[in-house]
């Protein structure tokens, strides 16, 4: 059995049982019967799951870890915390997290006037909603609303002009007022691909010399007990502990300084997000160093023993980590359509009654490999071909002995893995980086997996089954997008190796896991492919699973709305050109043009027949 480093990733989430992928919760489904149940229903193309039961499990961790920590150094704050809902905002994952958290203390963070209706709508009665981003009076109105709606509301400030904006709004809308926090600009970076969220060049916070004249500003305003929170976030992703270890220090003494100034009523320290998810299928390539327990022993004492030496109060701690919450909840599945090299088998074979000599030695070392010979006759091969491509471009063979070349080294190659499967030879490492089998997926990585393209973030990837059959392909994944960039190429250090099907004799299926944190948000419309269908599986109290809130992709006369084309007008130009022209049968018009409006009322992603069964992909 292959585990695809389950063990690493799935954090008990998901297991391998009889060869399939199988939820690690109740009546532990397996995805591809969840899969297959959808698609029963006629929903195609990629299917993005939700399993709102790891959004409570994500929760519960983080503060069952904070309390221990709190309870284990007799720490005097409060745990709180918020969503970000830049993070990842669909409904079908804010309402069930908010739903969810209603016995927490558990709000959200809003970054954006639109954002901020949507905390102001669903955020639970008692929880915190902070306001981070840039503000102009509007959005800080929207604020002071919110405030007198009964909301425990921080408006988190950037800069010394937000500030003098707050000051003017209260004059005018008066009583209640929202909390106010200031952002702090440390000097202490992060550790990843964010680390410039912080450091003295960072886009967002206050230096030091801006909080003393913010705190004079307070004063001057009669607003100075307003002011609650100090926030800072050294970046998303944290790998390495210490960097936040130095900017808990930081921001400690900063927050005993700024009481000491006279700011009694500033309790809470908000530290951002930059709690790790771990990515890696592969041992030694861990994104993180360090445990959920360590990190939350690490704030809660440096917190501590910093209000202790400054003989200030032990703040109540807040954090805002969106990607450890959310990322595991969500599971991007993709039809496989097609192998490119599939073609590549003897009955492509057109061999001449007198062939170049070369491709009869090539015929031979085919018909005569051993495991003892494998890998010598593997080199020949691929020498041969070298030779033989080389004759092509001098015009010495043709194109039907080229084609000959290239099917017979690849039988080579597939006979060659298929003898030494077993082994782990090194050779048959670097063959199959150079000779990869190419699956073409319905899915666009633009899309769904944006971070890959734009950031070489890396997702976890695992058939959802035949996982006790070993796989033997070097695997590179084509999206179906007409970009080369859509591609997840094999990287021997990395390697993924899937199994070699025949996609018209059976289906298989790729599972990408932890896509829930910002590839929906981020993901973009190339070549006009739009979110997935997404459903989510519940689970109830006998264990039974079902799917609900499921939102099939949009069609394509709802992408082209949404871009503003007039839809009315592109169905009334295609009527009239169908019905002008002249290729198309007038008494077939009529059918031609239902055909069409059918298409118009579908989505995007290709629907290729499973010839097997006559289903479709």
């Amino acid at each position: 059995m292959v585990d695809y480093g389950i063990q690493y990733w799935a954090n008990d989430d998901f297991f391998i049982e009889d060869g399939r992928v199988k939820v690690n919760y109740k009546n532990s489904p397996a995805l591809i019967e969840i899969v297959k149940k959808a698609r029963e229903d006629g929903y195609r193309g990629p299917l993005l799951i939700r399993f709102p039961h790891l959004i409570k499990k994500q929760i519960e961790k983080i503060f069952q870890s904070f309390e221990d920590s709190i309870k284990e150094n007799h720490y005097k704050g409060e745990f709180k915390a918020v969503f970000p809902i830049k993070v990842n905002h669909y409904p079908n994952f804010i309402l069930p997290l908010m739903e969810l958290t209603q016995k927490r203390c558990y709000g959200l963070e809003a970054g954006s006037k639109s954002e901020l209706i949507i905390a102001m709508a669903y955020t639970n009665a008692n929880a915190p909603i902070t306001v981070n981003g840039f503000k102009d009076k509007e959005m800080i109105s929207l604020g002071f609303i919110a405030a007198k709606m009964g909301h425990d509301i921080t408006l988190t400030i950037e800069g010394l002009n937000e500030l003098e904006t707050i000051i003017e709004v209260a004059k005018t809308m008066g009583k209640p007022y929202p909390k106010i926090g200031l952002r702090i600009r440390l000097h202490s970076t992060g550790a990843g691909a964010w680390a410039k969220s912080g450091g003295f060049h960072s886009k967002f916070g206050l230096s030091a010399t801006e909080l003393v004249e913010a705190i004079d500003l307070l004063k001057k305003n009669h607003l100075l007990e307003q002011f609650m929170m100090i926030h800072f976030h050294i970046g998303s992703q944290i790998s390495d502990i210490s960097p936040l270890k130095k900017a808990l220090r930081e921001s400690g003494n900063i927050y005993a300084e700024l009481r000491k100034m006279g700011a009694k009523n500033l309790r809470y320290v908000n530290i951002g997000g930059g709690l790790a998810v771990e990515y890696t299928q592969y041992e030694n390539h861990q994104n993180r160093n360090y445990t959920l327990a360590e990190f939350s022993g690490d704030v809660v004492f440096t917190l501590k023993e910093i209000a202790k030496n400054k003989k200030e109060p032990e703040p109540d701690i807040f954090i805002e980590s969106g990607r450890y919450v959310c990322a595991n909840h969500a599971v991007l599945i993709s039809p496989v359509l097609e192998l490119f090299s599939q073609e590549y088998d003897e009955k492509a074979l057109r061999l001449k009654e007198k062939n170049p000599p070369l491709i009869e030695e090539l015929y031979d070392l085919y018909n005569s490999i051993v495991e003892k010979t494998a890998i010598e006759y593997l080199h020949d091969s691929l020498e041969h071909m070298e030779s033989l491509l080389t004759l092509f471009d001098l015009g010495y063979i043709d194109l039907q002995d080229r084609s000959n070349t290239e099917v017979l080294v690849h039988l080579i190659i597939k006979k060659v893995i298929k003898i030494l499967k077993y082994k782990n030879h090194r050779d048959i490492i670097r063959i199959q980086e150079q000779v990869q089998e190419r699956y073409l997926l319905n899915c666009s990585f633009f899309q769904s997996l944006p971070d890959y393209w734009g950031l070489g973030q890396n997702f976890p990837v695992i058939p959802l089954d035949k996982l006790n059959k070993r796989p033997t392909r070097s695997a590179s994944l084509w999206d179906i997008t007409c970009d080369s960039d859509g591609e997840i190429a094999f990287n021997k250090n990395t390697p993924l190796f899937l199994h070699d099907i025949d996609v018209n004799k059976e289906e298989y299926f790729l599972g990408f896991f932890l896509v829930g944190a910002y590839q929906e948000v981020l993901g973009m419309r190339h070549n006009l492919f739009t979110h997935p269908t997404e459903l989510s599986v519940v689970f109830d109290e006998k264990g039974e699973y079902s799917i609900e809130n499921l939102l099939e992709a949009q069609t394509i006369l709802d992408v082209l709305d949404d871009l503003d084309y007039d839809t009315k007008e592109i169905e009334r130009r295609l009527k009239q050109k169908l019905e002008e022209s002249e290729e198309i049968p007038d008494d077939s018009k009529k059918e031609v043009l239902g055909q069409l409006y059918v298409m118009l009322s579908e989505n995007g992603y290709l629907r290729t027949v499973f010839k097997g069964e006559g289903a479709i992909l």
